[in-house]
This record gives structure tokens, sequence and C-alpha cells, in this order.
């Protein structure tokens, strides 16, 4: 059976180490394996594998800004926010979008310091032209050593019922992302990894494109280095809100792991979403070693295999399987890998217009190192609930958002239900609540308390 898989993506040109990533997933796959972590193979994480963020920062120091690499993935499309590009081009604050802001927080730094941090972006197939046309407006940055961007993956999809590849007119259909575990044989197959660490870097901060919290802080690879760390991810405290995501945790070895949900026994679940005794989720924000990265893979004779994420998904009534990873798995994977607890504000995701909405408004400004934060004074954003009817769009949020987004500074949650608009001069105070039955646009206006427009 594997044989066909072996066929698909050799024909499709995807390379050796690739391949027999896949077929060792394959193989855990045919013989059973789901990927399962119960509570009996793991503890809640030791002190010693978790630093506070404050007890780095003495460490900082600007020169190690030449060895480092800036990594974004920047594979997803928007389509969840009704954009069919990549989810990188949505506005962001002003007239810049998420490419523009990492863009220029890169250029920034070189410009501001003489070294050459390096940028670049993990595309997938779908977003790869559209970023590359893009960031033709940035010239500085064809000038860099390495190229600016690295093409994820593809497996094949599997059925189900029989465990064969499955078929589709569309072949676009009969591959799946590999999830951004991905990247470490992405980097590797493209040969960047070998070319980076020749040209000088030696630390990679590898970070979702849509987070904007996550920006280059020099006291964590100084860190590293000082401390013969070679894997650190950034973690925050869980909340109740973070229940339902994965959490860090170890094995009785003490190694660093992460579990996803997907990986938990349903009958495990309860204390899975327990956040007293699973503290910490990750960010997606991961500093690696370079060269450790590189003894890891010839090691593996070019492989990493990470822990297995089967994912069941149906596509055009066929039910298939999905073998993904996490790029944060790979912190089992590195000897005395450590997690950093950092504050929330380094984990800024836009998940959804009410995340953007909250970007777009005072609650939050661009520094002069092209860094979206929260304005000074401003200690929690608040909970933004929009009616999915006329907000759930890109181009609606746009249309009603037009001209301009009511002040949120002093607004302690925003609840909108109906078609309503917004003008110049609009404050929200407290905890506002909208309702409108037929279309309204407000302007000039103190909004506070439950509001109904035309009842």
């Amino acid at each position: 059976m594997l044989n066909l898989f072996v066929k698909q993506m050799k024909a499709a040109g995807l390379a050796d180490d690739v391949i027999r990533t896949f077929s060792a997933y394959y193989d855990q796959l045919q013989s059973g394996k789901q990927g399962m972590i119960s509570r009996g193979m793991i503890d809640p994480p030791s002190p010693d594998n978790v630093i506070d963020l404050s007890a780095m920062t003495q460490y900082r120091k600007q020169n190690i800004l030449k060895s480092i690499a800036v990594i974004k993935l920047n594979g997803g499309l928007g389509t969840s926010m009704g954009l069919s590009a990549a989810k990188s081009l949505l506005p962001v604050k002003g007239n810049m979008n998420f490419l523009d802001i990492i863009t220029r927080q890169v250029l920034a730094l070189r410009s501001g310091t003489g070294y050459e941090v390096l940028l670049m972006f993990m595309n997938s197939y779908n977003t790869e032209a559209d970023t590359l046309n893009y960031l033709e407006k940035y010239p500085d940055l064809s000038r860099q050593k390495l190229p600016i961007s690295f093409l994820q993956n593809k497996f094949p999809r599997i059925r189900q019922d029989n465990l064969k590849p499955y078929e589709n007119e569309d072949p676009d259909k009969m591959w799946n992302p590999p999830g951004h575990g991905d990247i470490f044989a992405a980097l590797s197959s493209s040969e960047l990894l070998d070319k980076m660490i020749d040209a000088g870097y030696r630390y990679a901060f590898v970070s979702n494109s849509d987070n904007l919290g996550a920006t280059v802080d020099t006291c964590i690879p100084a860190y590293m280095e000082a401390n013969d760390i070679h894997f650190l991810m950034e973690v925050c405290a869980r909340t109740e809100a973070d229940r339902k995501g994965g959490h860090l945790c170890q094995d009785k070895h003490g190694q660093l792991m992460l579990r996803e949900v997907a990986q938990c026994p349903p009958e495990e679940l309860d204390e899975f979403q327990n956040v007293e005794l699973y503290s910490y989720f990750n960010t997606n924000n991961l500093w690696i070693d370079l060269k450790a990265l590189q003894w890891n893979l010839i090691a593996g004779e070019g492989i990493i295999l990470l822990p297995l994420i089967v994912n069941p998904k149906t596509v055009d009534g066929t039910p298939v399987y999905q073998l993904e990873t996490a790029m944060g798995a790979a912190i089992s994977v590195f000897n005395g890998a450590r997690a950093v607890l950092v504050p929330r504000s380094r984990f800024s995701p836009v998940k959804k217009n009410n995340d953007l909405l909250a970007i777009w408004s005072d609650l939050y400004e661009l520094n002069d190192q092209y860094q979206v934060v929260m304005r000074r004074g401003v200690e929690s954003i608040p909970p933004i609930e929009l009616d999915e009817r006329y907000y759930g769009r890109i181009d609606q949020l746009l249309e009603r958002f037009r001209d301009g987004v009511p002040s949120l500074l002093n607004c302690s949650s925003l609840k909108i239900s109906g078609d309503i608009s917004f003008g110049e001069d609009v404050i929200c105070e407290g905890k506002v609540n909208l309702t409108a039955e037929n279309p309204v646009h407000v302007k000039s206006k103190l909004l506070s308390g439950d509001i109904t427009f035309n009842p």
C-alpha cells in the first residue's frame, strides 16, 4: 500500500527525506497508532524546565542579532475571515498589513544596529506567489544573502476505509499541508539550513505571521548561548479561555513535551482542560539552535520524527486522514529543551475579525520599531463579540468601519448584534451591548450600556 503513496509523492517532485518522513508516519497509522498521549505517560512540567523571561533580561545584547534568522510561518489563507489570498495580506494598522509590519520590523533592526538579521517566510503553495509579489515593494529585502522564502511540503490524503491514497478530479484536494512541524524537513530538503549556518546564522526565531506579539528579544538567544540550550519555547500562563488548546507537559524522564487536544484520550479530556494542573500553553514562538537542528537531522539520517497528529476530515463526502505534526512538538526531540514564561503581550494572534477590530482601535499603537503594542495604560483587551452575519468577512468589516473604529480605551466589553456601521468620533465606555433590527449608521456619539437602535 505504501508504494502507492511513494509513487504519488515522487511524481509530485517531493524530496526523498519528505517521502521517508511520510512513510514513517504512515507505518504508525497502519499499526493502529493514533498519536495519543495519556496521563500515565506525562507529568506537569517541573519548575526547572520553565524559566521566567525576567530572569533573562540581564543577558540582552545587541551583537547577537548578527546570528539571528527570523522565520515566519506564512502558509495560511485568510479564508476564515473572508479573504481568499494569504492571511498576512489582511490590513492590520493604518494602511499596513502583516507583511508590511514584519518586514519593517526587521529592516528597522538592520538599520538601527547594522546587523544583517535574516528574514524568511515559510509559504505554502497557496501563499507563495501572493507573498513574493507583495514583498517586491521592499527592494532592501532582496539584498539579503539568502532567499526570502521557502515552500512547505505536502502530504497525500489517506482514505479512512482502506488506508489507500485519496483520489479526486481536482488534484489539489488529494493533498494536505502537513502542519508546521514540516518546517524542519522543508529547511533541510531546500538546503537552506546548511546555507544559514554557513552564512553565520546560529539561532532561528520562528513564529506565526499572524502573531503581532512575536518580536525579536535578544535576551532569549543570548541566554541560550550562555547556558548551552538548543531549543526554547515561549509559553504563557493558561487561563480558562485557553483550556481547550494544547498544553506543555514532560515525560517521565523530565523531557518537555507538548500535548494537543487531538492527542488526548477522550476519557481524559476534563483533566486535559485543568489549567491548574497543566499551567502553560505554547505560543508557537520558538527559538532554535540551528547547529543543534543540523545535528538532529544528521542523527536521524535526514529526518526528524515528531509526535504524530492524525486529523480526520471529510473531503467531498469521503472520510480521509491527514497526517500532521506540530512544530512545537520538537521540544521533545531536543535534549535539555526549555520553556520560557513570557507575558501575554508576546502572544497576540489574529484569528477572527474580533481580534482585528481590537488592533484597529486605539487600544493598540505602532511604535517606532514597527511593533504593534498595547497603548500605555491599557492593561487588558476587552472581549469583543461581533455579529457573524455582518462582520464575519473582511470586506464587511472594512465597510462598517470605513470612517473609523470607535474608541475602546475605556470599554470593558463590546457586543454588536445587527447591521451597525460607524462614523467618526464614536466612544464606547464600560460594558457596551448594541442591537439593531435594521441597518443603522452611528457617529459622534458616546455609547454605554445596552442600546437598541430602531426598535
